[in-house]
């Protein structure tokens, strides 16, 4: 019985890179947060969206809890 290169690569793992992870961030232009508003996002448009997007996901959160 023989196997396929594919039957006996699927042990193996990938290789890492060999950048740090501050090198890796670096080559992508990636900056520290300096500020939590940096984060902010206009996601929805009133507060009734936020309590409907709340309530559906409390909602969905407990569903099979009964």
């Amino acid at each position: 019985m023989s196997t396929s290169s594919a039957d006996s690569d699927a042990g193996k793992t990938a290789a890492r890179p060999s950048l740090s992870v501050t090198q890796l961030l670096a080559a992508k232009g990636t900056r520290p947060i300096r500020s939590l508003d940096e984060l902010a996002a206009d996601t929805f448009e009133s507060d009734e969206e936020v309590e409907e997007f709340l309530a559906f996901t409390y909602a969905e959160r407990h569903r099979n809890l009964a």
